[in-house]
């Protein structure tokens, strides 16, 4: 440990920080006279840089004494304010960078006296390198994963490795809350992950990375947030984009399939239209977004070999050829009231179509013998519909406002499975149909006032999340299902929570503290008939603390430290009380019994930056209580592994991330990214209650694990530009087990063409073909090895034009 502490310590000592970006902020106060208290209007106001005292900016204040200054550069200054009759006033500013908007408060002239004490005043912007908290990426310039996925579009950021099954997770945790446009949705779930590999990259402006969340943001997810920022454009008259992308998958077999199951998906076609539209005239701005992502996909193709203490060998082959057509239209209309008063309407509609056709044949060790063939299809169709309003109020103190909210969001999972169970001497046929609604409805409200070194943030949110499930199996000759665990089951969800936060700023110090309140109370209610699991809940009021205490070494430096608590709190299907037959060895079961996972973080960063790049480090831990995993476990007399989630007691991860970005020359840029952490599972003992209760009990667990990323690229003659990109992961810790390396490589070439308004791009994901998840799992009585050699190569032509 004390090697590995000097390792962390080592790496953050040689790095240097993330180039800051140009800020542009308002400078505003009020002029009254120091003895009546009146204001003063028309008085002079100047401002001059504080090096040369040269003009920057200048003009007078209105009648009630207000000024501003916007569109002000960060740096040092001095202002100059004077008036007719009374002693002219200068003091030093400081804009910085932390806000957009600063307020100097009252300054009062006084008939033939001195000038006051001098007042510092601090700024920023919203860009990451400011407080180190978020990191955010143009996907215009990650040109290799153009024309994909929204999962796929991540895959190459910081921090970040993503898995077949949809999921990303951040600093080797998938405790990830992922947003829409800074909110919430069923696209992408509420606590847990879903949908990402089916949101089209071609709708999307940016990805906002937030490692440390301030109090502002729901205190759900430890590994923190990723945001991701639908296009919208804001461009007098009327204009749009219209692209169109194709492309083919699985040009090459990885692995062969076992005998007698039908063929796997090759040179699968993946088809994404796409048109964006928007129009703005006086004080209305309309906008649309509709794509189209259609894909065939080898989804999954894992061999597993399943050893069991008693002698017994298993080697399976799970299969699933999919097909997907997503379509989401997404719409609506700002209406710029006044100069203080915007208020937003939108609405976004999707729907996923999903047909899986599954083969999972079972061998014996010598795969002479085929014990059984299990072979599903899969259809089911997900639709998802938001609205959501919004109100937006500017005070006359530029930079004091309140926003209103409202969302609601409606999700629909109509689920059908039917089974063919093959066996030596009878063929069983199963079936099963599930339905599930969720409702969600959100009120924000949140309010913001600038300060003289500073700005204070505060604002309401009140939740209410109701998801009513029913699963009704019907079984067949010789079913194979447990058909007595179907039924209804209603989940319940109501969250208030009130929040705090307050920054400040001087030339050398910054701190931002903030406090989250949060009262959940859940309720999850099953069919009293169901043979284990019976109605649960939980409620908890916890307060979630965030700070960050920074220190400016010069302009080219900064150290900050972060503190925070969050919650994972367990989504509906992370306690859905039926089992999911689409491996019929490997079971996943919920658990209604789970309950919230509490994570404390303590990170430190450092950042430089130069002319030509920037260097950032972090050191950080995370100490998690009641953490969150899947158990496996038998039951005597059968090879059956069922999968539960269950709270295992306390884990670690504790961990070092260095970016660095260099532009080598006008035409390459080269960025590499590491992460290495150690992920710790403290010994447990967990109660499996399904089907019959078992227990299991594990040792400690640790390993060093992490990731790099090498990113280039290149700005080409003619208005070319080119990207190549590599990822390696490094063996990770899952529970009971492990998972092994994995490496994969991409490239992809954009040109601008038609007087820039149109652009081709050609690109290629994992090239080499090398990309494949193994793992290694043991429990009580048995262990199995997977690896699944699922669909990765992908080449994709597209072409978009702007109108």
């Amino acid at each position: 440990m004390q090697q590995k502490f000097f390792l962390y310590i080592s790496l953050l000592l040689i790095t240097t920080l993330v180039q800051a970006q140009s800020v542009k902020v308002t400078l505003s106060g009020s002029v009254k006279d120091a003895n009546s208290k009146a204001a003063l209007a028309f008085v002079n106001i100047t401002l001059k840089a504080a090096k040369d005292s040269a003009f920057v900016a200048g003009t007078i204040s209105r009648e009630d004494g207000r000024f501003q200054l916007p569109d002000i550069a960060s740096g040092n200054y001095q202002l100059l304010i004077s008036y007719v009759g009374y002693t002219s006033k200068a003091q030093p500013v400081l804009i910085g960078q932390l806000t957009n908007f600063l307020d100097l408060g009252v300054i009062e002239l006084k008939p033939e006296a001195r000038s006051m004490d001098e007042v510092t005043v601090t700024a920023a912007q919203n860009a990451v390198s400011a407080k180190m908290d978020k990191k955010t990426f143009n996907l215009a310039d990650n040109i290799s994963q153009s024309g994909g996925s929204a999962l796929e579009a991540m895959k190459n950021l910081p921090g970040i490795t993503t898995s077949q099954d949809g999921k990303v997770q951040l600093r080797g945790s998938d405790k990830v809350m992922i947003l829409i446009d800074g909110k919430q949705t069923a696209l992408t779930g509420f606590g847990g992950q879903t949908g990402l590999d089916n949101i089209p990259a071609s709708a999307i402006e940016k990805i906002e990375i937030i490692n440390n969340p301030s109090s502002k943001y729901d205190a759900n997810g430890n590994a923190g947030i990723i945001n991701i920022i639908y296009k919208k454009e804001k461009k007098e008259g009327f204009n749009g984009k219209v692209g169109l992308t194709g492309g083919l998958g699985a040009l090459w077999i990885k692995k062969e399939n076992y005998p007698t199951i039908r063929p796997q998906y090759q040179a699968t076609p993946k088809i994404n239209p796409s048109l964006s539209l928007n129009y703005r005239k006086n004080k209305v701005n309309l906008f649309f977004q509709g794509d189209d992502l259609y894909t065939k996909t080898l989804n999954k193709n894992e061999f597993v070999d399943r050893f069991y203490d008693d002698g017994s060998v298993v080697k399976q082959q799970t299969k699933r050829n999919r097909t997907t057509n997503f379509l989401t239209l997404r719409t609506g209309v700002d209406w710029f009231v006044n100069s203080n008063n915007t208020i937003t309407v939108a609405g976004l509609y999707g729907t996923e179509k999903i047909l899986d056709r599954g083969d999972e044949p079972f061998f014996n060790k010598d795969l002479v013998k085929r014990e059984r063939l299990w072979q599903f299809l899969e259809d089911e169709l997900k639709t998802t519909a938001t609205a959501t309003a919004s109100w937006q109020h500017k005070f006359k103190q530029p930079g004091r406002l309140l926003n209103v909210g409202l969302n609601y969001t409606f999700h629909r999972e109509d689920e059908k499975y039917n089974f063919t169970n093959i066996q030596p001497n009878y063929t069983g046929l199963d079936s099963f149909k599930l339905l599930s609604d969720e409702h969600v409805a959100d009120v924000n409200v949140d309010y913001v006032q600038p300060l003289k070194h500073g700005r204070f943030e505060t604002g309401l949110k009140f939740r209410r999340r109701w998801i009513p499930v029913n699963m009704q199996f019907k079984p067949g000759v010789h079913s194979a299902i447990d058909s007595t665990a179907g039924g209804q089951a209603d989940y319940a969800e109501t969250i208030p929570a009130v929040y705090g936060n307050y920054i400040y700023e001087s030339s050398r110090f910054e701190i931002e503290a903030g406090l989250r309140v949060e009262y959940v109370h859940l309720n999850y209610e099953v069919n009293p008939n169901h043979p284990v699991y019976k109605s649960d809940g939980y409620n908890y009021m916890q307060p979630f603390p965030n700070l960050r205490l920074a220190y400016k070494i010069d302009d080219n430096n900064k150290l900050s430290l972060f503190f925070n608590r969050r919650v994972d709190r367990p989504n509906e299907v992370d306690i859905r009380i039926f089992p999911k037959y689409d491996d019929a060895e490997i079971i996943k079961v919920g658990n209604p019994a789970l309950r919230p996972q509490f994570t404390n973080t303590v990170e430190l960063g450092y950042k430089t930056n130069w002319h030509n790049g920037y260097l950032f480090s972090s050191v950080y831990h995370k100490r998690m209580e009641a953490t969150i995993i899947r158990i496996g476990s038998i039951v005597p007399g059968s090879t059956i592994i069922y999968n539960i989630f269950q709270n295992a007691g306390k884990s670690y991860n504790t961990g070092v991330e260095l970016m660095l970005s260099q532009n080598a020359a006008k035409w390459a840029t080269f960025s590499l990214n590491l992460n290495g952490y150690e992920n710790v599972i403290d010994a447990f003992t967990v109660v499996n209650k399904y089907p019959v209760e078992n227990m299991y009990t594990a040792g400690r667990e640790n390993i060093f694990s992490g990731n790099a990323k090498f990113n280039a690229l290149f700005h080409l003659p003619n208005k070319v530009e080119a990207q190549l990109a590599v990822v390696y992961q490094a063996p990770d810790l899952v529970p009971q087990g492990k998972t092994f390396s994995r490496f994969s490589m991409d490239a992809g070439v954009k040109k601008a063409i038609q007087q820039g308004r149109g652009e081709v791009f050609v690109n290629a994901t994992d090239i080499a073909n090398t990309l494949r998840v193994k793992r290694e799992v043991r429990g009580n009585g048995f262990r199995y090895v997977s690896t699944d050699y699922y669909e990765t190569q992908v080449i994709r032509l597209g072409y978009s034009y702007k109108f």
